[in-house]
């Protein structure tokens, strides 16, 4: 049986070609738009801060540039959506997370995943100038952990992967977009 209605499409730029975080985009928008074709791709989008921010702020900015960068460069998505992926010293101790910047219509919304407990020799290769990636890849014997798993797979046995907190992430990032009436815009 044919229909003739078409079936309404979603394009989503990634800052990033990594395939764990487009399709924890796709994955997340999918869930709010689950009748729409879904369009998402990546591209390369500088962050403008450190390859392993080490802190919060800096985590938060990688993010923004990102999906500011996708919005300057493509201008033909209905979302750009971008990760970055950080870790600071709490004061219980050293966590890796990230944050999710998203642009729809010319407004920003920004989120962050849950924080993830690093061993502390892991926080001191990073603060040696090593990214998360490439510590865990030497510790478990992996290669190239960061487009699968990530550490969050690796220290929880598969119980959450960094697609699963990064879509986690996005779904409530888009909070401000799916009810704008009740958020003050923040325009881009």
């Amino acid at each position: 049986m044919t229909s003739d209605t078409q079936q309404p499409t979603l394009t989503i730029i990634v800052g990033s070609n990594n395939p764990v975080k487009i399709n924890a985009a796709k994955e997340a928008l999918s869930l709010y738009y689950p009748n729409h074709a879904i369009f998402c791709s990546g591209m390369h989008a500088p962050s403008g801060v450190a390859d392993q921010p080490m802190d919060e702020q800096q985590t938060k900015l990688g993010a923004i540039n990102r999906a500011k960068y996708c919005q300057q460069q493509a201008k033909i998505a209905d979302y750009y959506i971008a990760m970055e992926g950080g870790v600071e010293k709490f004061e219980h101790g050293a966590a890796t997370f990230a944050y999710m910047a998203i642009i729809h219509q010319g407004q920003l919304s920004v989120g962050r995943s849950a924080a993830l407990p690093l061993p502390e020799k892991v926080y001191a290769a990073l603060e040696a100038g090593d990214e998360l990636g490439n510590v865990m890849d030497a510790l478990f014997n992996t290669e190239n952990i960061k487009q699968k798993g990530g550490a969050i797979g690796l220290l929880t046995q598969g119980l959450a992967t960094r697609t699963s907190i990064y879509t986690q992430a996005i779904v409530l990032a888009m909070a401000p977009f799916i009810n704008p009436s009740l958020f003050e815009s923040h325009q881009v």
